[in-house]
């Protein structure tokens, strides 16, 4: 059997080969996939995956959601088709984003690093320059009228589009590089860089007019002032040769400026005007999946297109735009599918582009340049269609999540600089309170218990693990809540609560940020745990503001659902490890404590001046609430427990603003 550091270095290693034959092979992509996913099929492996204490995080979720919501929505189409011919020969392009998850698993054991992902770019960039050289001396010579195209053994569109994304990739491992001061390395990803935008020079690919404009504008605020100028001048010197050393773009832009045509341009724009046509004729749900092939060969045969022949030779499976594709054919559901597709993996890394850590900002620029990319390819080409475009956005989309995970971990080595005062309120919770201290104990200067006369073992325990414990009266959760901070004295405060733990991973995080903290106030994202399941989604899914600076807050008064309230000027920011909280012991406790707030938050409203007229209100809250945690916060990707979940919110809801509506109605009787 192989040992587990060969087995890692033999995955990291199929990631790398299968970027680096992307632009050479398109076989040595799709066999370094499928190897990559069956090697996720081993016990063993993930065994010591969750042995290393890998936990399924919540970003590698989402963008695993994206990969299989439109597979889900091509299969329900499918079905609808009856299970035609023409449908399953189209289901390979699709189907193949099923492979992310296997593909995570694998890649996140692997190990691999942002500098093996730069490896696999830097390869990929000399397999463009490869095939470029080879298109040009081996390749037959082009029709009369036609002029040189690089792309010998792939379609130069292909070639064009992805030898531009490796570039744009190769751009920002320049500047990863030049943030380690590896001048030497910095060096070579621009010359591959160049050598990367030769390739997609050649191919004379005009969608990369559009997208060169976008991949930039994601590369600039990475860059310092300097370096800007110069990567602006860079693109225009590109887009000056693409248009002068571009005979197809050159010819396209004249018969334009003439008011003609030429013969791809006028079916491009023919096939779009079909696709929109039957958007429009069933906006909600398409014409089905054989909806626009039909159109296009029932306008063929009814003398509306100026080249038919031309058309129905090249675009009767494909509009050539990958929105009017899914509009069509699937309505608003496939075009919502496309969206996500594309905006949740924007979503996930952007979020990271201005990390400190150079790594992280490497990986996370990869992550949006992806999707950025194919939104533009996708708008002349069918990107999610083709084999090698599907097979290369999965890969890099799987290897950018598992790198950005395994490099946020390794980033959180530094020891916090300032003092922290955790502060908790209690009553009655002997079942958490030691777990929830021992959880804070090694991040900890200080810890504050203010107890409202529990009748059980929790001021015992609490006293285990500091003297900082107050016994006193209940006036409501914002008062409590303030009274603690009050008798805090750390630099830093972090306000949990006995039934929350944070986890190792947040801990080390919090010691990393509060080194030189780049904000005033983090939100902590909750990892709500019932009936065994870490809910990740769903109103479990938010991350309440938990960790501030001290001077200048205070707590609002209210009975419950109190808030940190912070002077205007603070900044606020949102940590990734997550504040581990068991919300409810069994059932009966969760109706028992969704009562319980539900009424204190009737009283609530009720102090506030709020009235309700009828019952139509808490009713319709009761649902807007079910809709908005089960369906627009994706509770259900938490399954069954995500269900149940957004049911009892929803019960909380009506129970509110029921209980208000009580409040101004008599209590007995008539009087």
């Amino acid at each position: 059997m192989i040992s587990s550091a060969r087995g890692q270095q033999v995955l990291a290693g199929l990631a790398v080969a299968g970027f680096a034959g992307s632009l050479l092979y398109s076989s040595l992509l799709s066999a370094a996939v499928i190897l990559l996913a069956l090697a996720a099929a081993l016990p063993a492996l993930r065994r010591e995956l969750h042995a290393g204490g890998w936990e399924q995080p919540r970003e590698l979720r989402l963008l695993h959601f994206a990969c299989w919501f439109p597979v889900g929505i091509f299969l329900l189409y499918w079905a609808a088709s009856g299970f035609d011919y023409r449908g399953l020969k189209e289901l390979d392009g699709p189907a193949r984003l099923l492979l992310f998850w296997p593909l995570v698993l694998s890649l996140s054991w692997s190990g691999l690093s942002a500098r093996g992902v730069f490896a696999g770019f830097a390869l990929m960039a000399l397999g463009a320059a490869v095939h470029t050289v080879a298109s040009l001396l081996f390749a037959a010579p082009p029709s009369p009228g036609e002029s040189m195209r690089a792309g010998l053994w792939l379609n130069p569109i292909t070639l064009g589009n992805l030898s531009l994304l490796a570039a744009a990739v190769l751009l920002s491992a320049a500047l990863y590089w030049q943030r380690l001061q590896h001048r030497g390395y910095a060096s070579l990803a621009l010359v591959l860089a160049g050598l990367a935008l030769a390739a997609a020079l050649l191919t004379q690919t005009r969608s990369n007019v559009l997208a060169l404009p976008v991949l930039l504008a994601v590369l600039l605020p990475q860059m310092r002032p300097p370096q800007r100028v110069l990567a602006v001048l860079a693109g225009l010197v590109f887009l000056t040769l693409t248009v002068v050393g571009n005979a197809r773009f050159l010819e396209t832009v004249i018969r334009l400026q003439a008011g003609d045509f030429d013969v791809q341009t006028a079916s491009r724009l023919a096939i779009w005007q079909i696709a929109w046509a039957e958007f429009v004729a069933q906006p909600w749900f398409g014409g089905g999946l054989n909806a626009y092939h039909d159109a296009v060969r029932a306008a063929a045969a009814a003398g509306a297109l100026d080249q038919p022949q031309f058309v129905l030779n090249c675009c009767t499976s494909h509009a050539h735009n990958d929105l009017l594709q899914n509009l069509a054919t699937r309505g608003l559901l496939g075009g919502l599918s496309w969206l996500l597709l594309l905006l949740i993996p924007l979503r996930v890394f952007a979020r990271h582009l201005r990390a400190p850590e150079p790594a992280v900002a490497f990986i996370a620029s990869i992550g949006v340049l992806l999707p950025a990319g194919y939104a533009v390819f996708g708008l002349t080409e069918a990107v999610f269609s083709r084999s090698v475009f599907i097979t290369f956005y999965l890969l890099a989309l799987a290897v950018c999540g598992a790198v950005l995970v395994t490099e946020l971990r390794r980033a959180c080595t530094r020891q916090r600089a300032v003092s922290l005062s955790v502060i908790v309120i209690t009553k009655n919770e002997e079942e958490h309170i030691g777990a929830c201290l021992a959880s804070v104990a090694a991040i900890a200067d200080e810890i504050i218990v203010v107890d409202s006369g529990s009748a059980d073992r929790t001021v015992a325990i609490a006293r285990e693990f500091t003297p900082h414990v107050v016994e006193t009266d209940w006036p409501g959760f914002g008062i409590q809540k303030q009274r603690a901070l009050a008798r805090a004295s750390g630099d830093w405060v972090l306000s949990i609560d006995a039934d929350e733990r944070v986890s190792p991973g947040l801990a080390a995080e919090i010691n990393h940020v509060l080194a030189a903290p780049s904000a005033d106030a983090y939100c902590l994202p909750w990892a709500v745990t019932i009936y065994g399941t870490r809910l990740d989604f769903g109103r479990s899914g938010r991350a309440p503001l938990r960790l501030f600076r001290r001077d200048g807050v205070r707590f609002s008064d209210a009975l419950v659902h109190e808030k940190i309230l912070l002077p205007a000027d603070r900044r606020v920011r949102t940590l990734r490890g997550r504040l581990v909280h068991f919300t409810h012991r069994d059932f009966g406790h969760a109706l028992q404590k969704g009562a319980q707030y539900a009424w204190l938050g009737a009283q609530e409203k009720h102090r506030q001046g709020k009235r309700v007229r009828s019952l139509v209100y808490p009713t319709a809250r009761g649902l807007l609430t079910f809709v908005h945690v089960y369906l627009l916060r994706l509770g259900f990707l938490d399954g069954q427990v995500g269900f149940l979940s957004a049911v009892l919110y929803a019960q909380v809801s009506f129970n509110k603003y029921a209980g208000l509506w009580t409040r101004n109605r008599p209590r007995y009787g008539t009087d």
